[in-house]
């Protein structure tokens, strides 16, 4: 007898299975568990904040000197602009607000990831320069979901799940003007990239490159390459940087990172 004429009845009894073992291999990975937290921020907000307040836009990509950032949600409200950024994480959290990177304890297994705050910190450089609007019209929120917990000071800012909706409903001085909040909300929902899989695509391009400094880049402002240079004299003398091959007529210039 074939084994396949053996495993056929298993195979026709159990088929089912497969797709929730799909299913639970999936949920488990970095995309998903973003992707969860993402979507349970924005399902709270519909909710909770007044639409007419509270102008919500969602998956947000923009242009930045050195390639593109990712918000994750934007509130813009007459209090001001609500950047907030989500983050999914079990086990125990540790970090304070002037650290570069934050700590996840889980069991055995230790993990070093980016300090939000200073993620976020990012964000709002971008969104000050496409709306022309100072810093203390932006509040940077991190939302944490997966039933993490904070085994140092949270900062007020910091909250999890939920908790986010009472800090933005904190903020009870405005800020902008009715016809500001209109004018900035415009200002994003045209300034941002279209929202598809070629854009995620060029934004997880330009942060592998970030991660590779010696990758090639374009420039930001006249698309011609850059060329990566050193320092020749000076107290910089021997440390390197981007600089745009159209030099003169362009004068870009980026930091190694």
């Amino acid at each position: 007898m074939h084994a396949t004429s053996i495993l056929k009845p298993i195979f026709d009894q159990l088929w089912w299975l497969l797709p929730l073992i799909i299913a639970a291999g999936i949920a488990k990975t970095p995309w998903f568990k973003g992707l969860f937290g993402e979507l349970l921020v924005r399902l709270s907000a519909k909710f909770l904040l007044d639409p007419q307040e509270y102008r919500a836009i969602h998956n947000v990509t923009l242009k930045t000197p050195d390639g593109t950032t990712q918000i994750d949600h934007i509130f813009v409200s007459r209090f001001g602009i609500f950047v907030v950024e989500t983050k999914n994480y079990s086990g125990w959290i540790f970090g304070e607000d002037n650290q570069a990177t934050w700590t996840q304890k889980l069991f055995k297994i230790t993990n070093k990831f980016q300090n939000p705050l200073r993620q976020n910190f990012k964000h709002i450089k971008a969104l000050e320069s496409l709306t022309c609007l100072p810093s203390e019209a932006f509040h940077s929120v991190i939302v944490f979901v997966g039933g993490s917990k904070f085994k140092t000071k949270m900062p007020q800012n910091v909250t999890y799940a939920g908790g986010y909706i009472s800090y933005i409903k904190s903020k009870i001085n405005p800020i902008l003007s009715s016809s500001e909040v209109e004018a900035v909300y415009s200002a994003i929902s045209t300034g941002r990239l279209t929202p598809s899989l070629a854009t995620n695509r060029e934004h997880v391009a330009n942060v592998r490159r970030r991660m590779d400094p010696d990758a090639p880049r374009s420039c930001p402002k006249c698309g011609a390459s850059m060329v990566l240079r050193t320092v020749k004299n000076g107290d910089k003398a021997g440390s390197r940087f981007w600089g745009c091959s159209g030099f003169p007529k362009c004068r870009t210039v980026q930091n190694v990172t």
